[in-house]
């Protein structure tokens, strides 16, 4: 999928979010200022969370509960590995009976769990992002409208 403003990307996290179920888990691969935020207010926004969604560089998790069902957002960014992750009880929250984000997987790969939707991002330019979607272990197809 090709966005081209922060608009866009928002609006295929509404769309993303129709497809979603409780369990599901979500990875957002790419660089500071790629998107991964703006996707999650579009998926809180088609949950029909109505709180203001934020990243959650400093807290690691934060959870919005006024939607369809739960949103699980994080960012393991700042993570020093999965003990810690562990510690903090975060763990529960992968494929719990909400719809779990995390930007950063990379820092807790061994936290990951096997099925997941696995989203990359590819900046074109400052504005246009390339977001390939996959299906892991499992995961079921996603079809979106272009």
């Amino acid at each position: 999928m090709i966005t081209n403003s922060p608009q866009e990307t928002r609006a295929l996290g509404r769309c993303l979010s129709a497809q979603l179920r409780p369990g599901d888990v979500l990875l957002l691969w790419g660089d500071l200022g790629a998107g991964k935020s703006e996707l999650t207010r579009g998926i809180a926004e088609g949950l029909g969370v109505t709180a203001t969604v934020t990243s959650p560089s400093f807290t690691i998790l934060n959870v919005y509960e006024d939607g369809r069902v739960p949103l699980y957002h994080f960012d393991w960014y700042r993570l020093n590995g999965a003990d810690e992750l562990y510690e903090m009880g975060m763990d529960e929250y992968l494929g719990g009976d909400g719809i779990a984000v995390v930007e950063w997987p990379g820092q807790c790969p061994e936290a990951i769990p096997e099925t997941h939707l696995a989203l990359r991002y590819t900046p074109i330019d400052e504005t246009t992002r390339e977001i390939a979607l996959t299906p892991m272990g499992g995961f079921r197809d996603v079809q979106l409208e272009a």
